[in-house]
C-alpha cells in the first residue's frame, strides 16, 4: 500500500457532565481528517488494527476534573481521543523495529499516528497458544495486569486469605477471580457480579468458591453469610453502595484495592453515592489503597511473561 499522507481520527468535541452523547449538537466526538507527518529519525508510521476502549477513559473528558488530580493528561477539547492499541508499523526509521511488526502502543482514535519507537512495545509471542493477539488489549494487556498487580502487590493476598471481588465477571475482576484463585491459592474467592448467569460464569468457568449477585433482593444477606466471619481482602472495581457495604465485611487490618468505582463514571458530583460506613476504617483500622497500572510499568513485561506462562499451564483462562 502507498504510504498515507491524511488520516481519519476522532476528536473530542465535547466533554459530557452525564452520559457521553453519539449525535446532535453537542456530540462528545466528532470524526474529522488531519494531515499526517512523515516518521523523522527514531519514528515509526502505524497503522491502527485494533483499538482498547476501557471504563478509565470516561475520567479523561470529564468537564469536573481537576488535571492537578488526574494521573494522566486530559483530553483536551478538540484533540484525538485517547486510548492503547495494536498497530502495525508502515514506515520504520528506527533501528531494530521492522516493517510489518506488530507493536502495542498509544495511538488514541487515529487510523494512522507517527510515534517514537520508545514509546512503543513489542508483542510478546503466543505461539502453540489458541489465543488472539487482541488479548494484550485486554487480559495479557493493561486489563490482566491491573489485576495481576492490584491483587498480588497493592492487596497483597496470600493462601491464607479469603478475597472478595466485585466486578468478578467483567475483564478486571474475572482475571483478579482466577489470579487469587489459581495463581496465589488464596483460600476462597468470592465475586460480586449482576444477575444468575453471570454469577454461575464466575464460580462455574472461573473457578469462585462463590458469587453473589448484587441485583438479587437478597443480596445483602447473601453477601453477609458468604462473608461470615469477615474477609481479609476486597479488591473494590465499582465503588458506590458495594464499596459501602463491603467496609463492613472486612476483617480487622484487612486490604482493599482501590481499582476502579464503575458505578460513578457517569454521575455528577450531585447524584454521586456518599460513603456512609467510613469509621469502619477508622475503627477497624482497614488500609485502602487506590492504584494505576501505569505505577507498575517497570514490572510489566515480567509480568506479561507471568501470565502468559499461567495461561500456558491452564490456570488463567482466556477466550481466544
Amino acid at each position: 500500500m502507498s504510504i498515507p499522507t491524511k488520516t481519519r481520527q476522532w476528536i473530542l468535541s465535547n466533554k459530557p457532565s452525564g452520559l457521553p452523547s453519539l449525535s446532535g449538537l453537542s456530540q462528545t466526538f466528532t470524526l474529522t481528517t488531519a494531515p499526517l507527518n512523515s516518521p523523522a529519525q527514531n519514528q515509526l508510521l502505524l497503522q491502527l488494527l485494533y483499538l482498547s476502549n476501557d471504563p478509565a477513559q470516561r475520567g479523561w473528558i470529564s468537564p469536573n476534573i481537576d488535571p492537578a488530580r488526574l494521573y494522566t493528561t486530559p483530553v483536551e477539547l478538540n484533540s484525538p481521543m485517547n486510548a492503547r492499541g495494536i498497530c502495525k508499523i508502515l514506515q520504520s526509521r528506527a533501528d531494530g523495529w521492522a516493517e510489518g511488526e506488530l507493536v502495542l502502543a498509544n495511538p488514541g482514535w487515529r487510523e494512522y499516528t507517527v510515534m517514537d519507537a520508545a514509546k512503543c512495545q513489542r508483542i510478546p509471542s503466543l505461539e502453540g497458544m489458541d489465543v488472539s493477539v487482541t488479548q494484550f488489549l485486554g487480559a495479557l494487556g493493561g486489563t490482566g495486569l491491573t489485576a495481576w498487580f492490584g491483587i498480588k502487590e497493592v492487596a497483597r493476598a496470600g493462601k491464607e486469605d479469603t478475597v472478595v471481588v466485585s466486578g468478578a465477571a467483567g475483564a478486571t475482576g474475572s482475571m483478579v477471580v482466577q489470579i487469587a484463585k489459581h495463581v496465589i491459592g488464596c483460600k476462597r474467592v468470592i465475586g460480586i457480579a449482576g444477575g444468575e448467569e453471570k454469577c454461575r460464569w464466575v464460580k462455574e468457568h472461573l473457578g469462585a468458591d462463590a458469587c453473589v449477585d448484587y441485583k438479587a433482593s437478597s443480596f445483602v444477606d447473601d453477601l453477609k453469610k458468604e462473608t461470615e466471619g469477615f474477609v481479609e481482602v476486597y479488591f473494590d472495581n465499582v465503588g458506590g453502595e458495594i464499596l459501602d457495604l463491603m467496609l463492613t465485611r472486612i476483617k480487622r487490618h484487612g486490604r482493599i484495592a482501590a481499582c476502579g468505582a464503575v458505578a460513578e463514571y457517569n454521575k455528577d458530583s450531585e447524584r454521586g453515592y456518599g460513603i456512609k460506613n467510613w469509621f469502619e476504617v477508622v475503627s477497624n483500622r482497614i488500609e485502602i489503597k487506590g492504584f494505576i497500572v501505569w505505577d507498575f510499568l517497570d514490572k510489566a513485561p515480567e509480568a506479561t511473561k507471568e501470565m502468559v506462562k499461567a495461561t500456558r499451564e491452564g490456570k488463567i483462562k482466556i477466550d481466544a
